[in-house]
């Protein structure tokens, strides 16, 4: 599993992680430095390497993973940028991220490699594996008794939910109604600067 530090968020000066003690609200400055310093004005090439960077923070994937993940988006019909994003969107360990059951992404590839899921009643431990329109996803038998399940205080809500899953959060059901759309997917991402930072390569 890729692990990120909080670094990385102070290097890009966003929040890419799901922790509520992210430092970037405090030190919105690059680490190393004594004090805000001001950021160094960067070249094309680096600001588009910046935005692959903070992808795969985000999404908490390796290098290997996201140039493969890249290289399906172009495959497929439409804008390679969005087609990235809807791609990352609906790798597993994502959809048990937006389903609140997991409180960071990193947590939910655990979940996931430990077999805690059935997908079409069917065990998949592997977070790459992505989904599509109609599975449904469900809590592997037995599971709910395990102390995480019991204890989980799901923070999902219709409001925040996105559009393109379904969740019954009683039986701990989910369905995925369609491919996430434009507005659907991951918004702190420059999916052009990753376009063109690979189209040079």
């Amino acid at each position: 599993m890729k692990r990120y530090s909080h670094k990385s968020c102070r290097r890009y000066g966003i929040k890419l992680c799901q922790s509520a003690k992210c430092p970037v609200a405090r030190r919105n400055y690059p680490p190393g430095v004594q004090g805000p310093k001001g950021r160094l004005r960067l070249t094309e090439y680096a600001l588009q390497l910046a935005e692959k960077q903070k992808a795969k923070v985000i999404y908490n994937i390796t290098e290997k993973q996201f140039r493969l993940t890249f290289d399906r988006a172009t495959k497929v019909e439409g804008d390679a940028g969005q087609n990235l994003l809807k791609i990352l969107e609906m790798r597993f360990d994502n959809v048990v991220y937006r389903l609140g059951i997991a409180e960071t992404r990193a947590q939910a590839r655990q979940l996931v490699n430990h077999g805690h899921f059935l997908l079409n009643n069917k065990k998949v431990n592997i977070p790459s594996y992505i989904v599509t329109k109609g599975d449904v996803i469900t809590l592997h038998k037995g599971k709910e008794n395990k102390k995480y399940f019991k204890n989980l205080q799901l923070g999902t809500k219709a409001e925040i939910l996105p559009g393109w899953l379904n969740f019954d959060a009683k039986k701990m059901e989910s369905k995925v109604l369609h491919v996430p759309s434009k507005d659907e997917v991951e918004r702190n991402i420059d999916t052009q600067a990753i376009v063109e930072y690979y189209s040079r390569r």
